[in-house]
């Protein structure tokens, strides 16, 4: 697995978008879900952040809050989703669905239910195109035409009159691309987008995803499980747990120093092909926690092998980042440093 080296990542400047303390609660007759409770980070112009954890975790709310998508009427949401100096949770439905799709675009986990079944392919691109652009069919449809050439789609000009479940997967997935850019946006969020895909066409998805990225001077943010995906794609990681940011630095950072226990779970879980045939996998032992009944202090520490007294108590803060590499965690430096030198190198 190569990891990106932190001297390609974009230098720390004007954040194209900047997340400041988001909480988004959903009350439910067992309680106040806590989905995503207190989450900063920044995306920059160019720049690919990957955003990892187990299901439940709060990655895709994050996301969904910033494309406007969280449509419960019950939702709580708190903080400021600031992008290109706009806070987007203070914006009127009509101006955010101009933003969404025209400066912002979402490729979802599912290209078989985000696209309509019923319509076609092309029409259904150039549909965003007439939504948001002074633009007539004809040319919709020839942008259509031509943005699925350039996301790889073979004789795009047959395949913009196809119907989803003509597409194969990768097919599809493609489609959503070309869907998610034919307006040029400044960011695209990739919500899974490997999923259900088998592992050439995941690379083939991913590079191109990248050689976009560079094409339309976007910044993208992927949001994952893989952390083979984020190590060979993303130059900055945030990890999430239980609705919260629980370290984030540089993919080198990571990959080669983490400093949350959760991290290394993550890391010591990756399958290796060097292992013997009767090694088994290290899985986290325990489950993510009920998002209603968080654990009291650090909510990672039921499934900690290091947890300590302060751990059962206190929350963990995360120290001032400033774009470095940080986690919330009450082992100290040194023993962090320690922990995984002694044992995730060795076994990773």
């Amino acid at each position: 697995m190569t990891v990106r080296s932190s001297r390609d990542a974009v230098a720390d400047g004007k954040a194209l978008l900047e997340v400041r303390d988001l909480k988004v609660h959903f009350p439910t007759p067992d309680g106040l879900v806590k989905a995503v409770d207190g989450v900063n980070f920044k995306i920059h112009r160019g720049e690919t952040l990957g955003v990892v954890g187990e299901s439940g975790s709060g990655k895709s709310v994050t996301f969904l809050t910033v494309m406007g998508l969280i449509t419960s009427k019950g939702a709580r949401l708190e903080g400021e989703v600031i992008f290109k100096g706009r806070d987007l949770l203070k914006l009127p439905v009509e101006e955010m669905r101009h933003i969404r799709g025209k400066e912002m675009g979402m490729v979802f986990q599912d290209p078989m239910t985000s696209l309509h079944p019923m319509y076609r392919v092309g029409y259904q691109i150039a549909e965003a195109v007439l939504a948001h652009e002074a633009a007539g069919k004809k040319a919709a449809w020839k942008l259509a035409i031509d943005m699925l050439g350039r996301v790889g789609i073979p004789k795009p000009e047959e395949a913009a009159r196809r119907y989803p479940h003509e597409f194969s997967g990768g097919m599809r997935q493609r489609a959503m691309i070309a869907m998610s850019l034919v307006l040029n946006p400044d960011l695209l969020i990739a919500d899974e987008p490997t999923t259900a895909l088998d592992v050439t066409v995941q690379a083939q998805i991913l590079d191109l995803i990248d050689r976009l990225k560079t094409e339309f001077n976007a910044a993208v943010a992927i949001v994952t499980h893989d952390l083979g995906v984020v190590a060979e794609h993303c130059e900055r990681i945030h990890v999430m747990y239980a609705g919260k940011i629980v370290e984030t630095g540089m993919s080198r950072d990571l990959f080669y120093r983490g400093r949350h226990p959760y991290t290394w779970g993550l890391l010591q879980s990756i399958p290796r092909l060097d292992a013997g045939e009767t090694q088994r996998l290290l899985p986290i032992k325990g489950l993510p926690p009920s998002l209603i009944f968080v654990p009291p202090g650090c909510a990672f520490h039921p499934r900690c092998p290091y947890v300590m007294d302060v751990c059962r108590t206190e929350v963990p803060t995360m120290p001032p980042t400033d774009g470095r590499h940080a986690a919330a965690c009450h082992l100290s430096p040194e023993e962090q440093e320690r922990i995984f030198v002694a044992k995730v190198l060795q076994q990773t």
